[in-house]
């Protein structure tokens, strides 16, 4: 395995998502990475399936974070293929390259680069991945528009992505129950950066077309994600996202939050541990 070394993204445009997860957010991310993979796995497999992987094909991994993604996507398109994982987040980076050392992934490298404006090469690649990491720039067109020039002509362009929080049972029966306790944040202005940004199929068709791709699918899927035990459910819950920062400035809240939580997820516990329902969109699309 080869890794580009660190190097500090320079985007102005950007610079708060570079600090937010150059912060706790990415080191939380990281010390949970176990139980993110373990929730999101299947809806990142759902997406590589759908992109139809050949053996040999060389891919962009876009938001690799902690490397699940592009250690599956490696073994996918073979030895003779190669994947570039690239993140802003150095301390997710820094456990990718861990985990594809520990498992000797030669044909796996990863950047710490900003997609909005990071030269990946002209044409260098048969295939523009993501499992929920293109949701966070500060202008969505350019960095399409950007990746697009680093496909192959019919090179394609396949992620999966967040539908409204409202339709994501994992997202909206917790936060109902932890705002009994914690003040409800404004909701963010439409096309603020973040998890639920591409939530309208309309706003991502526009984008993508305005990046110059053609040939867009945006696609609904449902499926039950989790697995994690009901504590390290709660925990996690407790740890990520709008909870875990609120709670972060309120820390005496967190145990009457924990117990309502607990109270809400108890019932989507199982033998497979806590399973909830996720919806997401598959969207995909062609360099022309």
């Amino acid at each position: 395995m080869t890794s580009t070394p660190a190097a500090a993204p320079a985007n102005a445009g950007n610079a708060a998502q570079i600090e937010h997860w150059n912060g706790q957010a990415g080191e939380t991310w990281a010390r949970l990475q176990d139980r993110l993979d373990r929730q999101l796995e299947p809806l990142g497999l759902m997406a590589m399936d759908q992109a139809q992987i050949h053996k040999g094909w060389r891919i962009l991994d876009i938001g690799c974070g902690t490397g699940q993604t592009s250690l599956e996507l490696a073994s996918r398109v073979g030895p003779e293929g190669r994947v570039s994982g690239a993140d802003i987040s150095r301390p997710m980076l820094e456990l990718a390259r861990r985990r594809a050392e520990a498992g000797a992934v030669a044909n796996a490298s990863f950047t710490e680069a900003d997609a909005q404006h990071h030269d990946f090469g002209h044409g260098a690649f048969d295939l523009v991945f993501s499992r929920f990491g293109v949701m966070f720039f500060a202008d969505p067109v350019a960095a399409f528009a950007n990746l697009r020039t680093a496909l192959r002509h019919g090179g394609r362009l396949n992620f999966v992505t967040w539908r409204p929080a409202r339709d994501n049972q994992w997202v909206a029966v917790p936060m109902q129950a932890a705002f009994e306790h914690l003040p409800r944040p404004e909701a963010p202005a439409p096309g603020t950066p973040g998890e639920f940004a591409f939530a309208e199929p309309e706003r991502v068709q526009s984008i993508l077309q305005g990046a110059g791709f053609t040939d867009i699918a945006i696609e609904p899927r449902d499926a039950a994600i989790g697995g994690s035990s009901l504590d390290l459910t709660v925990d996690t819950m407790l740890s990520m996202g709008p909870i875990g920062a609120l709670l972060r400035e309120m820390p005496e809240k967190r145990d009457a939050v924990g117990d309502s939580l607990r109270k809400v997820i108890a019932p989507f516990a199982g033998p497979q541990g806590v399973r909830m329902g996720a919806a997401v969109w598959l969207v995909s699309a062609a360099a022309p």
